[in-house]
């Protein structure tokens, strides 16, 4: 298996959904360890498509303490230093700072994947193929971040856009863009020329090298990057829990999109993606147009 290291984000609430996991699952288990779609949960069908490319010991878990009951049970296989349990939700950025952090001590030079935990995909074989790519094209060029871009088939107004920008010159599979611009949840009028231009939709798989990722939300958010500089000095040591604790408890909610990648989008390359359905389960209308589409049934609690 290549020298890859993935990234899997768990730590989420699932607010939105909660009435609706709450009535699946008949208790308060977050949509990524509930089953929305087929018989494994989000977490364990993202973990089947990560282990494609990423051997266990190299993919990284980030999940959050307080969903400990679900996440134990769900990753009794892991090996225990590849479980990253935040004190606090306080968002993706910080979820994603707490990983490459880890792997700074790990594999600090290899591309690294990062992938969201409630996600539909149609073919994982098709999709992770589009994932080496990206991972291949960030071995040589170390500097740039890809992030995949679905190719949409509507104007949706509640997913993040990407306008892609020059063609970057490179020996691999599919062909990888500059980025010009994120379009954040545009309006419906704006969705429709975004759809009609050739624009993407950001589904938030993210490849990367573990230092070119720090140092772009370092260079965003340089108030996050020096607030975890204690929690980085005791990272492996009997001091990381009680540590992550302390710097939790003062941080403030930090979005990777809107806060990092949005405001640097001039640093980010993406890989157009067509032929894979993908959905974004995070919306209870969304997670019943997917159940519909693919006739499933969820049995309930």
């Amino acid at each position: 298996m290549s020298e890859y290291s993935g990234i899997i984000l768990a730590g989420g609430d699932g607010t939105r959904l909660a009435p609706l996991t709450r009535r699946l699952a008949g208790d308060e288990r977050p949509k990524q360890f509930c089953r929305l779609i087929g018989d494994d949960t989000l977490l364990q069908q993202t973990r089947r498509r990560a282990r494609v490319l990423i051997a266990p010991e190299r993919l990284l878990t980030v999940v959050t303490r307080h969903h400990e009951r679900f996440y134990l049970p769900a990753l009794a296989d892991a090996p225990p230093r590849s479980i990253i349990a935040q004190p606090e939700n306080r968002g993706t950025a910080p979820a994603v700072l707490y990983a490459v952090s880890r792997l700074a001590t790990m594999a600090p030079a290899d591309p690294v994947v990062m992938l969201p935990s409630d996600h539909h995909v149609s073919d994982d074989a098709a999709f992770m193929a589009r994932v080496e790519c990206a991972l291949e094209a960030v071995g040589s060029r170390p500097e740039v971040i890809v992030l995949l871009g679905i190719a949409p088939d509507r104007p949706e107004v509640e997913y993040g856009w990407i306008e892609p920008a020059e063609l970057i010159l490179g020996r691999w599979s599919w062909p990888i863009y500059r980025v010009r611009r994120f379009w954040e949840k545009p309006s419906r009028p704006i969705a429709e020329r975004l759809e009609a231009a050739g624009c993407l939709w950001n589904c938030f798989v993210v490849v990367a090298r573990p230092s070119t990722l720090e140092q772009l939300i370092r260079r965003a958010t340089p108030e996050l990057s020096e607030a975890f500089a204690p929690l980085r000095a005791r990272l492996g040591t009997l001091w990381e829990e009680e540590t992550a604790r302390a710097v939790y408890g003062r941080l403030p909610s930090t979005d990777l999109s809107r806060h990092v990648f949005q405001v640097c989008a001039e640093r980010l390359a993406v890989l157009p993606m067509s032929g894979v359905g993908w959905t974004d389960l995070g919306d209870p209308a969304r997670v019943h147009e997917a159940q519909a589409r693919l006739r499933w049934q969820p049995a309930r609690a």
